[in-house]
């Protein structure tokens, strides 16, 4: 579908890069709460636990945060930044939930930087 002259180019503004970056950050800190909260599950009826709970508030945050940074910002520029959860869940699985890394692992982790990196440069 052709909008023509009815659609401005929209260009990505830095706040919501940053916005995008922070959303990251809570839905990492939310699937490293679903993970605790998966430590107290016994019984179907314990999937509902306070550690489950702060990781879909956490969850449902950072998706008001990219509905914000969506506002200002190019679809297509701003979900790829979404891969650093990636690169957070791994530092946070480390040094939280005692995961370990290996070399594999940490060039997965380069890879994305990289790659969100050419993202932001070419979303100028």
């Amino acid at each position: 579908m052709n909008r023509g002259n009815n659609m401005k180019e929209k260009k990505t503004a830095w706040v919501a890069i940053i916005i995008v970056i922070i959303c990251t950050v809570f839905t990492s800190a939310g699937q490293i709460f679903l993970k605790l909260g998966t430590r107290e599950i016994t019984g179907i009826w314990s999937y509902v636990n306070s550690m489950v709970i702060i990781g879909f508030a956490l969850y449902f945050f950072g998706a008001l945060l990219l509905i914000v940074a969506l506002k200002y910002g190019e679809l297509s520029v701003l979900y790829p930044i979404i891969a650093m959860t990636f690169i957070w869940v791994s530092l946070l699985s480390v040094s939280i939930l005692g995961e370990s890394m290996n070399a594999m692992k940490w060039i997965g982790v380069m890879v994305i930087v990289i790659g969100v990196s050419f993202i932001g440069v070419g979303g100028r």
